[in-house]
């Protein structure tokens, strides 16, 4: 779906406004920073592309999309005793479309919600998995319970949130797909080498909606949220601000 509507939020408007998962999560991490960046044009620093996990990415996704083609599990999948197969369906290569993604009309916010997945399989209930590829380096066991990585978990909960509200039958267990770089070779010699485990996530969604309401009810303030001291990007601007004047000179 092309979008042409605007990419700042006018509470007089009448048009869906779109919100992607990576907005939401921005909202949940600090709601002045979200008011800033959808209301007022004022966004975060950006941040470098991770080359390297895309790269990942596209690798794995082409190696799933053959055994889409033949129907057959992946060897990840049969090690792990998961009952699945890769899903076919004429709008996979658009839901992957980052900036496009599968996309919802939220009526009560009129929120345009989209997502780009990473990957989905199909048990045989006809339900979809939500699977994630996320790819690291490390000697640690790699776990999703550690706190960092909660926004993973979120991260797939919205996807499922997003198939769910448009009439796909969705696995409450949704996976990632972990490729983990080992640095115990002898030398380098031009590639890497990766092991592959499979994480599972039972998903709760019932927090997508109250959090939609509540990020509209925040686009719709006239004024933005309070400084947040747990929100480094404010702390910076604070911090700054105490330092500068509107002509630009320093306050030493």
């Amino acid at each position: 779906m092309a979008w042409t509507g605007s990419k700042l939020y006018t509470p007089a408007s009448k048009d869906p406004f779109k919100v992607s998962r990576s907005k939401v999560d921005l909202f949940r991490e600090c709601p002045r920073c979200f008011y800033f960046d959808r209301r007022l044009g004022v966004s975060r620093p950006s941040m470098p592309g991770f080359s390297l996990n895309s790269a990942v990415d596209a690798l794995l996704k082409k190696e799933f999309d053959i055994l889409r083609k033949t129907g057959k599990k992946h060897e990840i999948v049969k090690r792990y005793g998961v009952d699945a197969i890769p899903f076919v369906h004429k709008d996979l290569d658009i839901w992957r479309e980052n900036f496009v993604g599968k996309q919802v009309l939220h009526e009560q916010t009129n929120f345009l919600v989209f997502g780009a997945v990473d990957d989905i399989w199909v048990n045989p209930d006809g339900e979809l998995i939500i699977v994630d590829y996320k790819s690291t380096s490390t000697e640690k066991e790699i776990s999703l319970e550690d706190q960092w990585k909660v926004g993973y978990k979120k991260q797939l909960e919205m996807y499922q949130w997003i198939f769910r509200e448009s009439g796909f039958a969705v696995s409450d267990t949704a996976y990632i797909v972990y490729a983990n770089a080992t640095k115990n070779r002898e030398q380098f010699d031009g590639k890497l080498e990766f092991a592959l485990t499979l994480h599972a996530h039972t998903g709760d969604t019932t927090w997508v909606e109250p959090t939609l309401v509540a990020m509209k009810a925040c686009l719709d303030a006239d004024s933005y949220p309070k400084f947040s001291e747990d929100c480094e990007y404010c702390r910076y601007r604070k911090k700054a601000g105490t330092h500068e004047t509107i002509e630009g000179q320093l306050m030493l």
